[in-house]
């Protein structure tokens, strides 16, 4: 196809070198400030591919800090409960290879760590991560082999945590509308309003 670009060597000739500071950003292993942002972090997306190739990238969320350090080179990342699609985890058995990207609201710089990842269901690794008195299923813990912060120009540009770039929600259709329209036999109602509760499973 005229205009696509194939190989990495024309990357480089239309985006030139990496810059020096770039390259020396990444690390293997988490340092303080990195510790410090995931602790602060209430939200990351979890990219994998599956053995046949199909990719995923999930959203996880909770209280600051949810995801624990174990060490420097550990984390391990609760599996709430959720629709038990388990897209994420399965691709993780099949192949262990994960991406995450930590976000903290505020702050537009974000953090990202490339890894290897498997499941586990080991109590005495989950039952720290209990909320109110509920214990994840399994857990992702990941060896991390990359981490590096990111710079701030995406969110700088999307204007991402600017309240007045917000949209009138009521403008747009709520996930259980969205849902009564794609999926016979929903109740957009019912749907929202049980979907303000952060333990129940909506699917």
């Amino acid at each position: 196809m005229s205009g696509t670009v194939e190989n990495p060597s024309q990357l480089r000739d239309i985006y030139g070198p990496p810059s020096e500071r770039a390259l020396k950003k990444e690390m293997s292993k988490l340092d303080r400030h990195c510790r410090n942002f995931i602790a602060l972090s209430p939200f990351l997306t979890l990219a994998t591919c599956g053995a046949d190739g199909r990719l995923d990238c999930s959203p996880r969320g909770d209280h600051p800090g949810f995801v624990a350090v174990l060490d420097d080179e550990t984390l391990l990342i609760p599996d709430r409960r959720g629709n038990n699609r388990v897209d994420s985890l399965a691709n993780i058995v099949a192949h262990p290879r994960i991406g995450i990207l930590f976000m903290v609201p505020g702050m537009n710089e974000t953090l990202r760590v490339n890894g290897r990842a498997r499941v586990v269901d080991d109590p005495a690794l989950l039952e720290p991560l209990a909320v109110n008195g509920k214990v994840p299923r399994t857990g992702v813990l990941v060896e991390v082999e990359e981490v590096f912060l990111q710079c701030a120009k995406a969110l700088v540009r999307s204007h991402l945590w600017d309240p007045g770039s917000r949209i009138e929600r009521s403008s747009f259709a709520s996930m259980g509308q969205m849902l009564a329209d794609q999926i016979d036999g929903v109740d957009a109602e019912v749907f929202d309003r049980e979907a303000s509760d952060p333990t129940r499973s909506l699917y």
